[in-house]
């Protein structure tokens, strides 16, 4: 059985940068494509990036673009998400989720994965 378990969620004021991790296990990391969605208090789980399973390609929500960067240590089991010039609307619970191989591959769709961990929580101050 996967198992996801996101860290590096924490308090920071607005235009600060943090680092989110999600640690991979159960399964061969390589055949899973992960992908990192959020969800603020009273709004739907929305995407933020993703990787493919060879860390070749990756994918970003539109208002992220240029400030976050996904990546992916396979001697680690491990996906980063990297925030830069973090804004209060980002405050949120930050989840990775899995999801393995196996035709289309549609990043930015929560029904896409077939694993998420619990989430790390992200407070940005203004």
């Amino acid at each position: 059985q996967v198992h996801l378990a996101e860290s590096g969620g924490g308090l920071v004021q607005a235009g600060a940068s943090l680092g989110l991790s999600c640690a991979f296990s159960g399964g061969t990391f390589s055949n899973y494509a992960i992908g990192w969605f959020r969800r603020a208090p009273g709004k739907e789980r929305e995407f933020v990036a993703a990787i493919t399973w060879s860390g070749r390609s990756t994918y970003y929500e539109d208002s992220v673009e240029g400030r976050f960067t996904i990546s992916r240590d396979s001697s680690k089991n491990t996906v980063y998400l990297r925030m830069n010039s973090l804004k209060p609307e980002e405050a949120a619970v930050y989840y990775c989720a899995a999801h393995r191989e196996r035709g289309l591959y549609y990043p930015d769709r929560d029904s896409n994965y077939d694993y998420w961990g619990q989430g790390t929580q992200v407070t940005v101050t203004s």
